[in-house]
């Protein structure tokens, strides 16, 4: 059987996504620092699905959780085809604001543990000649964010990674796609301290728009129109705008 695994994997886009993959067969890895929220999930995809599941209590702001899941996973022996590396956060401040402790988690998380398990599965895609993964970027990754910088640049530095990745890969039978979400009505903003917006898009229309987009092997995946036309605003205006809006949260 091939398994999904998927960090992040409790809630918003990463639950849906799991539903997702559980409704077309796969087995699912699924993975989050809150063992009582994986396995709360579990007992709610196994009301509605006859596939395998396996759960991971892994906090992926710790330096080396990738490997230590990793090898975990490998003890199961597992056909690890899809790679989601959807777990991730961000916090509203000017940089002098923040505390460096909690820059330096953001940037395990969304950046380095990422990278860790990219390299770590595609070794084994590599392989067996076949694989798919999608690594959560945002919109905001096409412009800096001021109020938001660390956040905003680490999502730029998955889109940077993960395009270059998906280069090396395509000749190996290894497919690697980019999602870019908007707003959306997740735990996101509460954690992020801000309200969420009024227009975000719901976690589970992201999600079937991102697992068809994996399917077909599409390089970057917006969800939404108005999400996928801002990206035709110039650089300093939707800086400009982020800088606003975040501010305006933050006070």
């Amino acid at each position: 059987m091939e398994y999904a695994l998927i960090t992040g994997a409790t809630s918003g886009i990463g639950f849906e996504l799991s539903v997702l993959f559980a409704q077309n067969g796969y087995g699912l890895v699924l993975v989050s620092s809150s063992k009582e929220h994986l396995e709360n999930t579990e007992n709610r995809l196994n009301e509605q699905y006859s596939v395998p599941i396996l759960i991971y209590e892994q906090d992926l702001t710790k330096q080396g959780a990738a490997l230590e899941l990793y090898n975990k996973i490998k003890q199961e022996k597992l056909d690890v085809t899809v790679l989601i590396n959807n777990a991730g956060f961000g916090l509203v401040g000017a940089t002098d604001e923040i505390n460096l402790s909690i820059d330096e988690q953001m940037m395990m998380l969304n950046m380095i543990n990422l990278v860790s398990l990219s390299k770590l599965i595609i070794l084994d895609m590599y392989r067996n000649k076949k694989g798919k993964i999608l690594n959560v970027s945002s919109t905001g990754a096409f412009q800096p964010g001021p109020y938001t910088s660390t956040y905003f640049a680490s999502k730029a530095f998955v889109l940077s990674y993960s395009r270059a990745i998906r280069y090396e890969a395509k000749a190996r039978g290894v497919q690697i796609c980019i999602l870019c979400p908007g707003a959306t009505k997740t735990g996101f903003f509460r954690r992020e301290g801000t309200a969420t917006p009024n227009k975000a898009m719901l976690p589970e229309q992201v999600a079937r728009i991102a697992f068809r987009g994996l399917m077909k092997n599409k390089e970057i995946i917006i969800p939404g129109l108005k999400n996928r036309l801002l990206q035709l605003f110039p650089l300093k205006i939707k800086m400009l705008s982020v800088a606003r809006m975040k501010k305006k949260s933050g006070d």
